[in-house]
Formats: C-alpha cells, structure tokens, sequence
C-alpha cells in the first residue's frame, strides 16, 4: 500500500514529518505520564539500537514534539494523547457499595450473554485478568462480613439484651466498612476496583457506546481529520488497550465520510488490544460494523501488535476475524507478535515475568533485543507504517476461529 505522502519524503533535505495521536486505554493518568515514559525508554532505545531521538514538550501538555536521526534521515514527529481520562474519572467516581453492585451487572451482562464462555476461548490471560477483580472484591467482602459476624458474636456473649444486639450491629458495621475503605485506599497496588470500573465501563450498554464517549469520539475524529490538511507524510493513529477499539470507530467514521484528497499517508497501530472484550457483547453492533469496514479498505494501513507475554491482552487474536465479521476481501489487520521472549533478554523477561500490568505497557517501552517491531522507529522514523511493514507476513499463531455469538452490525 502506498501513501499518499510518499513523493513528499523523498524531497532532498526535507525531514520525514508525521502526526501521531495516542489513544491509551482506560487510565484516569493526566497525558504527562506518557510523556515522561516516552521520554525515558525512546533514550533508552536508542542507546540500544544505535539512533539519535530527541524529546521536547508541548504547550497544554498534552503533546509533545520528537526529532531523530535514523538510518541518515531526519524526522520530526508531534505526538498528541487523545485526553479521555476525564471520562474514566468519573465511571471511578462511585462508593463501595455501587462498585459492588456494578460488579453483579458486569458479571451478569458476560454471563447471561454467553461472551464470557465463549471469550475462553481466545486466550485464558485475559479471562483470568477479568475474574481477578471480581474474585478479589468478593474476597474482601468476605473478609469484612467475616469481622463483622465475630464482633457481632463477642458482642451478643458479653453484652446480651436488645441494646447489646443492636450495640454490636452497629460496631460490626462500622468495621466492616472501615475494612472495606482500608481495602481500597490499596488498590494502588492490588487493581481490584480499577479493573471492576474498567469492565463495567465497557459492559454498562451491552458494548454499544454510551453516549458521553460516543462525543468525545466525534471531536477525536475532527482532530484527526483537521490534521490531514497540514503538511505532513504521515497521520499515524496508535490504540493501546481499551484505545484500540476506540480508535477502529474513529478511523471508520473517517472512511465514511471521505478521506480528503491529496492527504498525507494514514495508518494505524493497534497495542495490546482488548477488542473481543467489547465485539463480543450483543449490542456491539457499532464496533463489529467498524471492524467490518476497517478490514477491507484500501486506504489506511492496520497493524496489530500482540504478545502472548502480555495476560492482559488478546494476543495475536484477530479482532476481525475471531469477532465473526471478516468481510470479503478482507486485508487488515496485519497481525504479528513483539515476541517478549525474544525481544527482551533473559535477563529483561525475568524480572518484568510475572508484573503483568507493565507487561500490558511493554509494547511503549524499550526492547533490549529488539526484533522488527521498534515504537520509536515507528512513530520517529522515517518510513510510514504502510512501508515499515510492507514485506511482514502475519504471525503463524495468530486465532482467526470465529467464536463470537452475536455478529450483527449496525
């Protein structure tokens, strides 16, 4: 596939410029954060491979611009996060107790629909990822009315009557809620009511988009649109997680309307996605009409980088195909692997092995064995994603079976 922008890079002297806007999943982290990783493992990539990167940051901090030299060529690159945080915010907003009760609708809406069954199986990480919270939050629950009951019971024994009863309900609740509250000021470390809010926010409308994200993703669209009218070879769109599948809507939208003529060349590069997550669910109709389109057009190139190392992710599962609604002709995604147990050494896999959500954000970092597949050389190098992957044939591994059960589009 060719660019449009392509005669334009081989202009003598003239830098490679490209346009990269970062969808992340669902993270409540200001757009900084992925500034400062950025920062920290491009300089470590390219004390490994060889090149020169440079980072500066931009005004508003949501962006920021990077130049490099690679391979003799010079690029300039802006990086922009499309911000959504503001939305995981507010689904995080909520007591114990909804969380609770958001953790029965979550479940029922998986069970009752059949896509938890059938989503085992693609790939057990991710299915084990999702039971985890909901394990761990019942775990706590029990622990807390366990505490309650003993209090209640010590106190009935040595303070018997009505006032001893009701004296020790209300002490019995007061510590199961303090056990409660204490359980989540750490889920810093353990991720239980993050991942709750996570799956409740894809499965509160049955994985259609709610209205609020349906919003934010018209103005995505505008920016993206509105950067094809600027000088540039290329616009590059980069999913990571839960922003996989928020990017495939994007860019469909866009074919839908009409790619502007004489545009710089367009692509995209989904990381880690959770797709089957959301497709797989009976009113993603939206999404599996958007995968539809997107995997046979001719106009932006898709590449979809997995790894079984990553527990969190679908790994080399073809959201297209696995979703049921693989068109005729079908040509993307191009679905190939970061190979963790290649790319990084010994050494490298050891430590990070069993810390699966940096594992999940290990595709934004530094490889120290890297193999084909370099975040940085793709959105600071000089070649368009279309020409990086020209010649890649698709992962053997890949999962292409068609499991889900509801395949209708919108």
């Amino acid at each position: 596939m060719s660019g449009p922008a392509q005669d334009k890079a081989e202009s003598p002297g003239r830098p490679f410029r490209r346009q990269v806007f970062y969808i992340p999943g669902y993270d409540p982290f200001p757009p900084r954060r992925y500034r400062e990783l950025y920062r920290a493992e491009a300089t470590a990539q390219a004390a490994i491979t060889g090149y020169r990167i440079a980072l500066v940051p931009g005004a508003g901090g949501v962006g920021w611009a990077v130049t490099s030299q690679i391979g003799g060529r010079a690029t300039e690159a802006r990086i922009d996060v499309l911000v959504w945080s503001d939305l995981v915010q507010g689904s995080m907003q909520r007591g114990i107790v909804a969380t609770y009760l958001q953790l029965a609708r979550t479940a029922w809406t998986y069970l009752a629909s059949g896509a938890l069954i059938r989503l085992t199986g693609l790939r057990k990480g991710p299915m084990i990822a999702a039971l985890y919270p909901v394990v761990l939050l019942v775990l706590q629950a029990l622990a807390a009315a366990g505490l309650a009951y003993g209090i209640v019971q010590t106190g009935i024994r040595f303070w018997p009557g009505t006032a001893g009863l009701a004296g020790s309900l209300a002490l019995g609740l007061v510590a199961a809620v303090a056990v409660l509250r204490g359980f989540r000021r750490l889920d810093g470390r353990v991720f239980a009511h993050y991942l709750m809010h996570d799956y409740a926010f894809t499965a509160q409308a049955g994985g259609a988009y709610p209205e609020v994200l349906e919003t934010r993703l018209s103005a995505f669209r505008a920016t993206v649109r509105a950067s094809m009218r600027d000088s540039l070879d290329e616009v590059l769109v980069v999913g990571h997680s839960s922003g996989a599948h928020l990017a495939v809507s994007i860019l469909a939208d866009l074919l839908r309307e009409g790619l502007p003529p004489g545009r710089p060349a367009l692509a995209f590069l989904s990381l880690g996605q959770v797709i089957p997550m959301v497709s797989f669910l009976p009113r993603a109709t939206r999404l599996r009409a958007d995968l539809t389109l997107m995997a046979a057009q001719d106009d932006i190139a898709w590449i979809d980088v997995t790894a079984p190392g990553d527990g969190c992710a679908f790994a080399l599962c073809d959201p297209v195909a696995v979703s049921g609604v693989a068109p005729t002709g079908k040509r993307w995604p191009l679905v190939i692997s970061a190979a963790f147990t290649r790319t990084l050494s010994p050494e490298r896999w050891r430590a990070l092995r069993w810390r699966f959500f940096r594992l999940h954000f290990q595709y934004l970092c530094a490889f120290d064995r890297p193999g084909d597949y370099d975040y940085f050389q793709i959105t600071a190098g000089p070649l368009t994603l279309a020409e990086r992957y020209r010649d890649r044939v698709p992962s053997k591994s890949r999962i292409e079976t068609p499991l889900s059960g509801y395949r209708s589009l919108a």
